[in-house]
């Protein structure tokens, strides 16, 4: 007898073992993940955004919340400036933003996110200039140096100015007589490029050149150091002469510049059409000094042949890849004209 009692109450252990029951748990404020599968209705805009607090470097911003038939569960904020954007996220309607510039300006935007992904219409910009924060003008920038310096043009470059927030540009001016400052150039891109091409020069006429840097409240940092150049005489005028032998992916040049004004050509350069995907094999009569823009190969003269008397001539050749033929030959900035046959 006690051992079919016994045999009973396994037999009903076991039973209910058998049986499971599944009960599905939902934390208190979350969707449900049926509820959000099925939700294709996208939450309102949120509220005009508003400042709560701001200080130079951080502010915090809140809105008024979205509604959903469902729910909000996210707030996505985004800021823009210049050409740079930042992104935030918030699980609420308020966001403390940290990390920000003093005196720069943002444009803040809200949108709102539901749990099955459907999103809001952004809120409307908020433009936002942070406090000035900034009292310490730019270190002054490096003395300039000239480069590519020819009749009618100067290039000058320098080293950075150091400035303890954000540079903001460089104002490049020419030192006229009893010292007098005129702006000659305004490098204003950002950020900052250090160098910049003056044109419109007097041929063979000396000038002096400073620079100063200006950050982005406004504070100016003391003039560079300054350099004096001299532009080079007017270009020459010049004919060209080629004989070009060419097969599928190169060619070989000879090419015959004669000085065609008056004056003597004491040092000189030439410049060609050469795309970038050429390459020099071969030269003589000439030596390679660069290749400007990449699309163009510029060569200077030997220690033999520098001088170009008027009515005389300098020969130079080329061995090269590619199907671009020498064209638009200058000697000394000056364009040659293609002699005739």
């Amino acid at each position: 007898m006690r051992d079919h009692l016994w045999r009973g109450v396994r037999f009903r252990a076991a039973a209910l073992a058998a049986c499971t029951l599944t009960v599905a748990v939902v934390a208190t404020g979350a969707t449900p993940a049926y509820a959000a599968a099925d939700d294709t209705e996208r939450p309102t805009a949120p509220g005009p955004i508003t400042v709560a607090a701001i200080d130079t470097t951080w502010v915090e911003l809140t809105w008024a919340a979205s509604t959903d038939n469902v729910g909000v569960v996210r707030y996505p904020v985004s800021a823009q400036f210049e050409d740079n954007g930042l992104t935030w996220s918030t699980d609420t309607n308020s966001i403390r933003i940290t990390g920000l510039r003093p005196s720069r300006t943002y444009t803040f935007f809200v949108s709102a996110l539901d749990a099955a992904g459907n999103g809001s219409p952004s809120s409307g910009p908020l433009r936002l200039t942070m406090p000035p924060g900034d009292d310490q003008p730019p270190g002054a920038p490096g003395q300039p140096v000239a480069f590519d310096v020819t009749a009618t043009v100067v290039r000058l470059r320098w080293a950075h100015s150091v400035d303890n927030v954000v540079l903001e540009r460089y104002e490049v001016f020419r030192v006229d007589a009893g010292g007098a400052l005129t702006v000659v150039r305004d490098v204003s891109q950002y950020p900052p490029v250090n160098s910049a091409q003056i044109s419109g020069l007097t041929p063979n006429t000396t000038y002096t050149f400073v620079v100063r840097a200006r950050d982005e409240v406004g504070l100016l940092s003391p003039l560079s150091a300054p350099i004096t150049v001299t532009t080079l005489p007017p270009p020459p005028s010049c004919e060209v002469r080629s004989v070009v032998r060419q097969w599928s992916d190169g060619f070989v040049a000879h090419l015959t510049v004669k000085n065609t004004g008056t004056t003597a050509v004491d040092g000189w350069t030439m410049t060609w059409r050469f795309w970038a995907s050429q390459q020099v094999h071969g030269i003589w009569g000439a030596k390679v000094i660069d290749r400007p823009n990449n699309s163009y190969l510029r060569v200077g003269n030997t220690g033999r042949n520098a001088v170009i008397p008027p009515g005389g001539s300098v020969s130079l050749g080329l061995v090269a890849s590619g199907t671009q033929l020498p064209q638009e030959v200058t000697l000394n900035g000056g364009l040659c004209v293609v002699a005739d046959e």
